[in-house]
């Protein structure tokens, strides 16, 4: 098996110049990546994913359901879930006193379906 820190090394110094300034070109502006990085931030936190994967299970869901689902109380889902909101992550339906709760779109759902996938992956290491 080889040293990982010798994978990740570029053992020959030589900077192909075009294809870096594509790749530069290619990315989107920082503050792009500043918003996806918050949204990546905001799934790193292991209660609201069990939100957003509740509600990629049950889809549109009441505040005292999702909370119920995910084992959490009804005060930090609806914390959670104004932060999920503040950042296009999930979308609110007011029904009277009820609001219920859904993804904002496929985006966040397929995003979700791929690291569930990941995860159930057999987590093989290509490079051994």
């Amino acid at each position: 098996m080889a040293d990982p820190a010798s994978i990740d090394e570029c053992l020959v110094r030589v900077v192909d110049r075009e294809r870096v300034d594509a790749v530069q070109r290619a990315l989107p502006p920082p503050e792009s990546v500043a918003s996806v990085a918050e949204v990546f931030a905001l799934l790193g936190d292991e209660n609201r994913l069990r939100l957003l994967l509740g509600l990629l299970e049950g889809g549109e869901l009441c505040v005292c359901d999702l909370a119920a689902a995910a084992g959490l109380g009804e005060s930090a889902t609806s914390h959670a879930l104004r932060l999920l909101r503040a950042h296009r992550v999930v979308k609110v339906r007011r029904a009277g006193r009820r609001a219920y709760y859904s993804l904002t779109d496929g985006h966040v759902r397929m995003l979700l379906d791929v690291a569930v996938e990941h995860e159930r992956h057999d987590g093989a290491d290509p490079l051994d």
